[in-house]
C-alpha cells in the first residue's frame, strides 16, 4: 500500500498538530507532508519547524482561495487534509477536490454545540451553560457546512457537578490527544 501523506491545517498553538506529527513519526503507511497555518505568529509555526516538518504560512485572504490551497496541497503531495484547530472556513471548491478526505475534530458531541462561531472555549462555555452531563469530541469529515460532515467517531466524558471551563477544557484536550491520531489512522487504513 502506498504511503498516505497528510496535510495538517492549524491556526494557533497547534497542540493537536504537534501530537499528530509525533504520532505518525516513522509510521510505515502514513506520514505528515506539511503543516499549513494562516497566522505567521502562531506558536505552531516554530514548533513544527523544530520537528523538521515543512510549514506553509498563508494569509487569511489566501486561506479563502481554493486554488491557493489546492496548489499547496498538490505541491506537498497531500492525500488527506487534517484540520487541527484551523479556524477558517474551508472553501467549497477545495472540499470538492478532496471529497471524503478532509477530517476535522470538534470539541463537542455533534450535532450539539456545532456551527459557525462554535470553537474552543465558546463550545465549552455553551456546554456548561446548558447543564449537560456529558461532552466529548466528534471526529468528522468536512463538507460545505460547519460541523455537519459525516461522523467518523465520537468519544465522550462525564461532566461533574463542579465542572468549570478549565477542567472541561482539560478533559476534552485529553480526549483529542488520545483519540484523534488513532481515529485518523484507522480511517485511512480501512479497506
Amino acid at each position: 500500500m502506498k504511503t498516505k501523506r497528510l496535510g495538517i491545517f492549524a491556526s494557533g498553538t497547534g497542540s493537536n498538530a504537534l501530537n499528530l506529527i509525533r504520532y505518525f513519526e516513522g509510521h510505515p503507511k502514513i506520514q505528515i507532508a506539511f503543516v499549513l497555518c494562516n497566522n505567521a505568529h502562531a506558536p505552531v509555526v516554530d514548533a513544527t519547524k523544530k520537528l523538521g516538518v515543512p510549514v506553509e504560512v498563508i494569509s487569511n485572504q489566501e486561506a479563502a482561495l481554493p486554488q491557493k490551497l489546492i496548489e499547496i496541497c498538490k505541491k506537498n503531495g497531500a492525500d488527506y487534509i487534517i484540520l487541527a484547530g484551523y479556524l477558517r472556513l474551508i472553501p467549497g471548491e477545495f472540499i470538492q477536490k478532496y471529497p471524503e478526505k478532509i477530517i476535522n475534530v470538534h470539541p463537542s458531541l455533534l450535532p450539539k454545540f456545532g456551527g459557525k462561531g462554535m470553537y474552543g472555549r465558546y463550545v465549552h462555555e455553551a456546554v456548561l451553560e446548558a447543564n449537560e452531563v456529558q461532552s466529548g469530541i466528534s471526529i468528522h469529515l468536512v463538507n460545505e457546512v460547519y460541523d455537519e460532515g459525516r461522523l467518523i467517531a465520537q468519544y465522550s466524558c462525564d461532566i461533574s457537578e463542579n465542572e468549570n471551563l478549565e477542567s472541561l477544557q482539560k478533559k476534552i484536550h485529553a480526549l483529542e490527544m488520545h483519540y484523534f491520531p488513532k481515529t485518523i489512522e484507522s480511517f485511512i487504513n480501512q479497506p
